[in-house]
């Protein structure tokens, strides 16, 4: 598909810049591997979007150090010029990189003059080809000449070489003594070893020797004890033996009774008879042998087949044992997942603790909050009838005083002028006679009167039968104005949290229905009788909060005046304003939420927008206030009580929060400073702390749920902003000082993040012709600013992430072992129109381009069908596609697996089987790996060495994988 164009899309002078950054965002992966700086910048240096300064840069920067990081600081440069940064770009991979020019922007690439943006004209591109032609002509005489120089070296190096070689024969001759000379101590070693073996060996058998003689030795001493024991009786049975054949002799003298002679006959006959049976006798005790004979060999065989038990016995144990320690080691990993278990339920449980006393607090705070409602909205409806029953008496009085009026121009006004004149008169013994006016009570000090009493006051206002007189008139006059001048103060003053709204709103019509009927009854005077300014379009007033109220004073040591409260989750309220300060003078009163604030300095109106700030920025904000200031306010009473009463009970430290990633590492101190590692999540909930300066109060989140692990202070934006350039020059002042020795890989604790986007955003104020807090000049809005921290938002995605393996090199080895896993799937290319391809790529559906087959492109379509299955996706892509499944609120898991020169070692003939070789992806380990910081969201890297064999590596991939699922997404706004 190189070779062919892409489908046309619009014309690139129709696009805006947006737009065409965005179109090189997309393919930034593939321009920062494509692209030779040294190839492009004479062009962009001509195109003056680039300065000597910027090309001395890109090029001899040692913090860049390979091409592709050349080629991406190049593009952020770029980046600073706008339209025509880019456009000078796509020129440029026009005249150079025509194929990467057609994959970039859908056009064929034409070196017309209409085709080219007016950066550089016909006439200054053939200059510029000219320039280069001479150029390249220079560099090949100086090659040439730098050729003939190396002949000249070559032919003193030939001489040094011959020298050399005589000294390597030499050398040779030495290496061989030498190994020789090992050799044969080897074999000494090697019979030494033998020797102490040997050594060994006699030892064990003279040790064995000495426990057999001291075992034979003791059995000779127990023998003898035997033998002792034996001899005594021996002597003890022959001394009874003769003592009974004494005895026996002594018998024998006295048988000489016929008694004795007959039993010795008797004797002698039993005698006899037992002599004549010994043969039978004889028979039967061989018979009696020859049986025990055979039971003999019986229990020989018995004998042999128990021994042959015992050692199948002994099997059988040794078969336990081993299944004992198995059993015992899948023992220790249930209890260590039950201990864990455990724990994951400790945590569960005090978690929905925590949520059943924050519920029981909402509905409190719920109850308390409806209460108050009700009771302003009571107090408020009572407001309304008093305001209409007052309305309704002034417009009576009005009444009054015109139809008086009236009388009085209709010609009937002489004759009443002289009757009151004559009562008017002074006399001495005359009462003076009750005038209108007497008759009226007076509305601050009248009680609650029935309808009855309050038509009769409307309609008939004096007693007196007869006219008033003209200075009783003008003196009515008089105090119905004042009485006008009053009412409008209190109506301005009831109304004052009040706008009218149009009669088009029907939540405004039922809130005025509602108020009407709990305010007054059907049937009383207001309802059948309203004033006429009463009866608009917009038929009742309601609260809006949205009012904002500008006011203009002198703002000279603006935080001498007033104090402030608050932060960018809740806004930033007025808490405290001095007495008899020009603040206070105008008018403003605590409550008051500070959205805008106006100024002048050095000649320069200057605008700051405070309605989403921090404190810190507040603070410092009105604290740039030096002269007469505009401050805009909008009345939030209730949520500025509401703030003020979770500071008082210590519910929270102010009124910020929000969730920033570190790209740097901070040691801990003194005072209770956070310790933090680069790409730690923060949740700030206090930029303004007491007795902190240059302090912000956060705390780490947990990875996988939104709850605090440790809380401290960390530096705040612009302290950590200079600790961040300390680090910066550290590591350089490093790195020239291990370039003579190898340097030892370790984990990254800086994170390089700048930004030009003029946005909003919560770690800086807003405001027209920005400066740094700190200097307070402005600055240019092209600038690059380091950024210590990035705000960054939480997103949980509900389905299984897909799967982005990088290098890409080694990705490609492992998507099919992981395929063959239960759960995971390759993302499959769709076959699209010319039609259909250009309607994808406008929606930015199209990830990426696959070369076989052809017209066949990586969708978010075919990404969403694999994870709606609830599979994990294997995605076969680059780090292009990380920000297109973003804007498609896909979220991807990337694991980047570190390689070495003895890791890619160990993958030799996987890579060799896939047509890749060692040095490859070396290579483009070393080319993605500093892209991965420009990537909006965390990513998980492996070691080299965490893995021994293939075999372990995915073990360890499959459970980096698990992990990963599990934790919550951080993703980064765009910067740029």
């Amino acid at each position: 598909m190189s070779g062919e164009c892409a489908p046309e899309r619009r014309d690139l002078k129709d696009m805006t810049v947006e737009q065409l950054w965005e179109l090189i965002n997309d393919n930034r992966h593939k321009i920062s591997l494509d692209v030779h700086p040294c190839r492009v910048i004479p062009y962009l240096r001509q195109a003056r979007v680039l300065t000597e300064m910027d090309e001395d840069e890109i090029l001899s920067c040692h913090k860049l150090s390979n091409r592709s990081m050349r080629t991406s600081y190049m593009l952020d440069l770029l980046r600073t010029q706008g339209r025509n940064g880019a456009v000078a770009l796509l020129d440029c991979l026009m005249i150079h990189y025509p194929t990467l020019y057609t994959q970039v922007t859908g056009h064929k690439p034409s070196i017309e003059p209409s085709r080219f943006s007016g950066l550089i004209k016909y006439s200054e591109l053939t200059e510029y080809l000219v320039r280069a032609m001479t150029g390249m002509q220079k560099e090949l005489t100086e090659a040439r000449s730098e050729a003939s120089r190396m002949t000249a070296r070559c032919t003193s190096l030939e001489g040094e070489i011959k020298e050399i070689m005589e000294q390597e024969e030499k050398t040779r001759y030495l290496q061989t003594e030498n190994e020789r000379m090992q050799r044969q101590i080897r074999t000494l070693q090697r019979e030494i070893t033998k020797m102490k073996d040997e050594k060994c060996d006699f030892y064990v058998r003279y040790t064995s020797a000495i426990e057999e003689k001291s075992a034979l030795n003791m059995r000779l001493h127990d023998l003898t004890l035997q033998m002792y024991q034996l001899q005594t009786e021996l002597q003890k049975a022959q001394s009874e033996n003769e003592y009974q054949r004494r005895c026996s002799l002594r018998c024998m003298s006295s048988l000489n009774t016929p008694q004795l002679q007959e039993e010795v006959r008797s004797l002698r006959c039993q005698l006899e008879k037992a002599e004549k049976l010994d043969p039978a006798r004889n028979d039967i005790l061989a018979q009696d042998l020859a049986e025990a004979i055979g039971s003999q060999a019986e229990l020989a065989q018995q004998l042999q087949s128990y021994r042959e038990d015992n050692e199948q016995l002994h099997q059988e144990n040794q078969t336990l044992l081993e299944q004992k320690e198995s059993l015992g080691l899948q023992v220790e990993q249930l209890s260590l997942d039950c201990s864990m278990h455990e724990q994951k339920a400790a945590v569960i449980q005090e978690q929905m603790r925590e949520l059943q006393e924050e519920r029981q607090q909402a509905y409190q705070s719920r109850d308390e909050a409806q209460a108050m409602i009700t009771r302003i909205l009571m107090e408020k409806d009572g407001l309304r009838s008093q305001l209409v029953e007052l309305q309704e008496r002034l417009l009576s009085m009005k009444a009054v005083h015109v139809s008086r009026e009236r009388r009085k121009s209709s010609g009937d006004l002489g004759s009443w002028g002289n009757l009151s004149s004559s009562e008017d008169s002074p006399s001495l013994g005359r009462r003076r006679p009750l005038r209108r006016m007497d008759a009226i009570i007076p509305i601050s000090m009248s009680s609650p009167i029935s309808e009855g009493e309050d038509l009769a006051a409307s309609s008939v206002r004096s007693r007196n039968p007869e006219p008033p007189c003209s200075e009783s008139l003008r003196r009515r006059e008089e105090e119905l104005h004042l009485d006008n001048s009053l009412e409008n103060a209190e109506t301005d003053s009831l109304f004052e949290d009040f706008v009218f709204l149009p009669s088009t709103d029907p939540e405004g019509k039922q809130r005025c229905k509602n108020s009407s009927q709990d305010g007054t009854s059907d049937d009383s005077p207001s309802q059948t009788s309203a004033p006429p300014f009463l009866l608009r379009s917009r038929p009742k007033a309601i609260r809006i909060n949205g009012r904002v109220l500008t006011i203009s004073f002198q703002g000279e040591t603006l935080l001498q005046q007033l104090s402030v409260v608050g932060g960018n989750k809740t806004g930033v309220f007025v808490h405290q304003v001095t007495e008899d300060s020009p603040a206070h003078m105008v008018g403003i009163n605590p409550g008051a939420q500070i959205v805008e604030v106006k100024y002048e300095q050095k000649e320069k109106a200057l605008k700051m927008v405070l309605e989403d700030s921090t404190l810190e920025e507040a603070v410092w904000a009105l604290g740039q206030v030096t002269g007469f200031c505009h401050l805009s306010l909008r009345p939030r009473p209730d949520d500025y009580q509401a703030l003020v009463q979770q500071l008082q009970s210590n519910e929270i430290s102010s009124g910020d929060s929000f969730y920033v990633r570190v790209n740097m590492s901070l040691s801990s101190g003194c005072g209770g400073t956070l310790a933090v590692s680069c790409n730690d999540i923060l949740h700030v909930t206090n930029t303004w702390p007491t007795g902190a300066p240059d302090s912000w109060e956060a705390s780490q989140v947990h990875p996988c749920q939104l709850l605090h692990l440790h809380s401290g202070t960390v530096p705040n934006y612009f302290r950590a902003q200079g600790l961040l350039i300390r680090a910066l020059e550290d590591m350089t002042f490093q790195t020239k000082s291990q370039k003579s020795g190898r340097a030892v890989p370790q984990k990254p604790s800086v994170r390089i993040v700048s930004t030009g986007h003029q946005g909003r955003n919560p770690l800086w104020v807003s405001f027209e012709n920005e400066g740094g807090p700190e200097s307070g000049d402005t600055t240019a809005k092209g600038c690059v600013t380091l950024m210590p921290y990035t705000l960054v938002t939480p997103h949980f995605p509900p389905v299984c992430r897909p799967i982005l393996l990088l290098p890409s090199i080694f990705g490609r080895v492992l998507e099919k072992k992981l395929i063959g896993w239960e759960g995971f799937q390759l993302l499959k290319p769709e076959i699209l129109s010319p039609s259909e391809h250009a309607a994808r790529l406008q929606k930015s559906e199209i990830l990426e381009e696959c070369e076989q087959p052809e017209n066949s492109y990586y969708t978010t379509q075919s990404v969403e069908k694999i994870m709606k299955k609830g599979i994990h996706c294997v995605l076969p892509l680059g780090l292009d596609c990380v920000r297109r499944l973003h804007r498609a609120d896909i979220y991807p898991i990337i694991i980047f697996i570190g390689q070495s020169s003895r890791s890619a070692h160990k993958l030799k003939s996987k890579l060799h089987r896939h047509g890749h070789s060692e040095e490859q992806l070396l290579a483009c380990s070393r080319s993605e790996e500093p892209l991965l910081d420009k990537l909006p969201c965390l990513y998980h890297s492996m070691a080299p060495d965490s893995w021994c064999d293939y075999s372990s590596l995915l073990t360890h991939l499959r459970t980096v994988i698990w992990e990963e699922q599990k934790k919550i997404v951080w993703v980064e706004p765009d910067l740029w």
